[in-house]
């Protein structure tokens, strides 16, 4: 093992002297009361404060066990990784992957007890702004531990765990995670590999092929999902989907070449095929038939991590491309004295700040047994640091001009690694579908007796309803606790703030509206869904940046007056997008022009083509 890696594994042994006491502190908190998602309380025009306001706190002791971590790491991926090589040979070095293993890298999250670095989320997310620096690492490393061993973690058996987590811990063993297929993509359900259990009930017989698998051609041990004949409490034979550890040596496994891909280059993406591998039984990953909740909680607990890792390309990107605005000269002025200029560097700041504090908020919560589930916090900020990566690396093309453009330098590449954000660990489109409808069948849990009531013609409770709207025309106050003497949101956030509430309140009552207007059928209104998921998100890095803000002020952080003009500017813009999605969710609103939307495309659709004509021609 390298000084490096010794270093790191002597400072998480530190934690040996406190680890029963955070173990009992631990077993505490799973046994108190678990407070609501913040999230789907907002569906309700509800503020859950519990473990978002105040901002999540790390101990001291961790503070220091982090900044430990971040020296070597960061050393070594800012004197030793040559991502331009790695990019233009399409393939991580040996010997660069080897470092990576002996710094511990591969076991960031795997318990201490199985040779692992045992971090917290929070922990995890702040080496993830390092390892960010090359988005081929960054990418091997995510699919090894954040899918592919994670499902170990959560459900594995003791036997399980202590067989394969060692070794994945090290890195002597790589680990992919096989669910997309040719025919399945965000439609998991859909998958046709099979697993059949053999005449003697020992083994599983598993055929199929999976796609686009990160690690694929590198991975030794594979959590794979397929089908399975798994019999129902009434005696009736179903196919369900069930997870295994699947081993390379079990045979019959093979893989196509490398993909050759726009981003991510260096990271290893293949097609694997399964011919008659005999797994054993004692190899199934949690219950036979349990493969696919198995398969959306591993997505759902990794998602957090995106914001934390994109967060620091971004804050790298500004650092290089403030340099280049204020020495560049055009005009006999530099670039940074220029409005258009100032205006991307402003907009990049902030969706890093915001993405930072959506991910460090949403550590937080997961670190904290006692908040509720947190899937769609999670996915809320893989859909906006995504998008914001796309959107800021464009920027900062702009500002760099043809420099930005070409290979010489690292621009265009941070550009295509980015592009991939979008897509992978679920579609941006899933999983906004995914947020609102969760938040809606939530709310609709709830609120189903008043919309029934409300249908029925029910006089006392139609009165309520038409009374509150009368209210809220008026310009009904909203207070739910954020600002004035006893808030928890700093005096220099208070306006931001009531925003905030404003939006919480609305997007409640609108929410009613919707869930009266349409019911069930909701979840096949994915326009009006999208706004739904839009405005949550908002609303989410609106909660984020006030509370940490406001921590920062109380604290006396340096720069706290940079967090709050930051904080403020992010609201501002904020609200006034969701106010203007809040009326297109009204109904027969002149905004909404989803019934175009709709006619263009079917008419597209019909002829699959473009289909007016040239402007050059005419009537014969």
């Amino acid at each position: 093992m390298s000084g490096c890696g010794l270093f790191l594994r002597r400072a998480v042994a530190a934690q040996a002297s406190r680890a029963a006491a955070l173990t009992a502190s631990r077993r505490r908190l799973r046994t108190s009361s678990r407070s609501p998602a913040f999230a789907k309380e907002l569906f309700l025009g509800r503020i859950e404060k519990k473990g978002v306001f105040p901002f999540p706190e790390v101990s001291q002791d961790e503070l220091n066990e982090i900044n430990q971590f971040v020296g070597p790491v960061e050393k070594f991926f800012t004197e030793e990784v040559d991502s331009q090589k790695i990019d233009q040979e399409g393939k991580i070095p040996d010997d660069t992957l080897e470092k990576v293993k002996s710094l511990g890298l591969f076991g960031m999250q795997i318990p201490e007890e199985y040779g692992g670095l045992g971090l917290s989320n929070t922990m995890y997310a702040r080496l993830g702004e390092i390892i960010s620096m090359d988005g081929s690492i960054s990418t091997t490393l995510a699919a090894h531990q954040a899918i592919g061993l994670k499902g170990i973690i959560m459900v594995g058996t003791e036997e399980q765990k202590a067989k394969y987590l060692p070794k994945l811990a090290s890195g002597k063993h790589i680990a992919a995670f096989c669910l997309t297929e040719p025919g399945s993509g965000s439609d998991a359900a859909s998958i046709q590999t099979r697993a059949t259990l053999s005449d003697d009930g020992k083994h599983y017989i598993l055929n199929g092929s999976k796609v686009w698998i990160t690690n694929g051609g590198l991975a030794n041990v594979f959590t794979v999902f397929a089908k399975t004949e798994v019999v129902d409490s009434d005696g009736s034979v179903k196919d369900k989907i069930t997870a295994f550890i699947v081993e390379r040596d079990f045979g019959g496994i093979t893989n196509g070449k490398p993909e050759d891909k726009l981003g991510i280059r260096g990271s290893n993406t293949c097609e694997v095929h399964f011919e008659n591998t005999r797994v054993p039984v004692e190899n199934v990953l949690g219950e036979v038939g349990g493969g696919f909740k198995l398969a959306l909680n591993i997505l759902n607990s990794g998602r957090f991590s995106m914001g934390a890792f994109v967060a620091g390309m971004i804050k790298k990107l500004i650092e290089l491309t403030a340099e280049y605005a204020c020495t560049r000269k055009q005009f006999n002025r530099k670039l940074s004295e220029f409005g258009l200029i100032q205006e991307k560097l402003a907009l990049m700041a902030r969706k890093a700040y915001a993405m930072e504090s959506m991910s460090y908020l949403t550590a937080g919560m997961l670190d904290h047994p006692e908040i509720s589930d947190c899937s769609v916090e999670a996915a809320m900020v893989k859909v906006f640091s995504s998008e914001s990566a796309w959107q800021c690396v464009s920027e900062a093309l702009q500002i760099l001009g043809g420099a930005g453009y070409m290979k010489d330098y690292p621009y265009e590449r941070m550009l295509r690694d980015s592009r991939i954000l979008l897509i992978f660990e679920g579609t941006n489109e899933i999983l906004r579908m995914f947020s609102a409808l969760t938040g809606l069948q939530h709310a609709g849990r709830i609120l189903t007796a008043r919309v029934k009531e409300l249908k029925r013609g029910n006089v006392t409770v139609l009165m309520e309803t038409v009374g509150q709207r009368l209210r809220d025309s008026l310009g009904q106050t909203v207070d739910m606790g954020l600002t004035g003497n006893l808030g928890l949101v700093h005096p220099s956030l208070e306006d931001s703030a009531t925003k905030l509430e404003q939006n919480v309140y609305f997007f409640g009552r609108t929410v009613q509206d919707l869930l009266q207007r349409f019911g069930k059928t909701i979840v096949e209104e994915q326009l009006l869904m999208k706004r739904v998921a839009n405005i949550l998100i908002n609303m989410y890095g609106m909660a984020a940046v006030l509370s940490r803000a406001s921590r920062s002020i109380r604290i006396g952080l340096r720069n706290h007056d940079h967090e709050i003009l930051l904080a403020n500017t992010f609201c501002v813009e904020a609200y006034f997008q969701n106010v203007f999605s809040l009326a297109q969710l009204q109904k027969r609103a002149p905004e909404n022009l989803d019934e175009h939307i709709k006619k263009i495309a079917q008419q597209i659709l019909e002829k699959r083509a473009y289909i007016c004509a040239h402007p050059l021609d005419r009537m014969s």
